[in-house]
């Protein structure tokens, strides 16, 4: 699964995974993440799955209020994961939301949390964000602890917050701020 990314293509790396942008290439990978994570996933992503809906996501992702970061394992180049900062907000707010799904094969080893720690550092240092928002529906144990771990905090509870699979879904709302991820990632960015 996945295709040999470049290397230069990085953004950044880890021990096991690295981070980057998806480009026209990638379709194959994402089509074939998404067939075998059909079962995970159940309600909470829909991939685009063909050409004209990949271009679209692509597309988005070039108008700087969207930044698509996949994750891709570095001695095999499998796409573990895709992590999606949207609505993208400049100006005394800097903030964006996100959003991700795993692949089902590779789940259970840590490869998701590594990617959220590369795309944390992605959008606080070279973005510039002040603040990322997760918002998960309240039965997702595994996402909420997928961004527990990684430094987000509860910050409240939106009744009927979004629209997943036409029915508008409570989430709980979840957050990390520049200066939290500094005080938990060690570093200074």
């Amino acid at each position: 699964m996945g295709g040999k990314p470049r290397s230069s293509r990085a953004l950044l790396r880890d021990r096991r995974v690295h981070i980057r942008r998806p480009g026209p290439a990638d379709l194959d990978a994402l089509v074939e993440l998404a067939a075998v994570s059909r079962k995970l996933h159940g309600r909470y992503a829909s991939p685009p799955t063909d050409r004209a809906e990949f271009g679209a996501y692509l597309g988005a992702n070039d108008s700087g209020r969207n930044r698509a970061l996949w994750v891709f394992r570095n001695d095999d180049h499998v796409l573990l994961g895709v992590f999606n900062l949207s609505q993208i907000i400049r100006g005394p707010l800097q903030q964006a939301f996100l959003g991700y799904y795993g692949n089902a094969s590779t789940a259970g080893h840590g490869y998701m949390l590594e990617g959220l720690r590369l795309v944390l550092e992605h959008a606080f240092s070279s973005m510039g964000l002040h603040r990322l928002e997760a918002n998960i529906e309240p039965p997702n144990h595994v996402s909420k602890r997928l961004v527990e771990r990684a430094g987000f905090r509860v910050e409240g509870f939106s009744p009927r917050y979004l629209q997943i699979a036409g029915r508008w879904r409570d989430c709980e709302r979840w957050a990390i701020t520049r200066e939290e991820w500094r005080a938990t990632s060690g570093l200074r960015g």
